[in-house]
């Protein structure tokens, strides 16, 4: 790497004399630097991928089991949310409810659409007994478009699992964490 040629320069070289710390000032600027473009590149990679697929989270992970059989906890999920494509029953839609952090993973079970044009719909999940007015907020009975995080497109099974292993075990999320980080430090090329 650029960083050893210049020690063995340096090292070679008998009329330059530069302090020990030099070089161990320079490695630590040049580690904080590498971990800098690689949070910088995940960061545009994400917006990138916002803007091709329509979504504001255009990767999530399934958190239940309501979906079963079709996603299990733990799949990661791909979505798009095109303006322009309809909402079907049947589709897996995900969508967040006003009041709720975490967004929810379903399939349209109905479609309600007025003759101005705006569409309502009602979702269910495939292991749920009943339909999901029960989570909807309260007087609240079909989900709109605005609704909509995004609709599926493709899964990876059980590639999420990581994800749900931090969110419940806070000290596996601190662990793996501080184990990152270490290994951008001590890594050196």
């Amino acid at each position: 790497s650029y960083a050893r040629r210049c020690k063995r320069r340096v090292n070679a070289s008998s009329s330059v004399h530069v302090a020990p710390n030099y070089y161990t000032i320079f490695i630590l600027y040049y580690q904080v630097l590498n971990f800098g473009m690689i949070v910088s590149s995940a960061l545009m990679i994400w917006k990138g991928l916002m803007v091709v697929t329509g979504s504001e989270s255009p990767i999530v992970v399934v958190l239940s089991g309501s979906m079963e059989p079709a996603f299990h906890r733990g799949d990661l999920l791909f979505l798009t949310n095109r303006v322009e494509d309809p909402i079907r029953v049947g589709e897996i839609v995900v969508f967040r409810i006003e009041g709720r952090e975490i967004p929810i993973v379903h399939r349209v079970l109905k479609i309600h659409e007025k003759d101005n044009g705006d569409i309502k719909f009602l979702t269910k999940g495939d292991n749920n007994a009943v339909d999901d007015r029960g989570l909807y907020k309260q007087g609240q009975h079909w989900l709109e478009k605005k609704d909509v995080v995004g609709r599926a497109r493709g899964f990876v099974p059980y590639i999420g699992i990581v994800t749900i292993l931090m969110n419940d075990y806070p000290k596996f999320k601190y662990a793996v964490l501080c184990l990152l980080g270490l290994f951008v430090l001590v890594h050196r090329e």
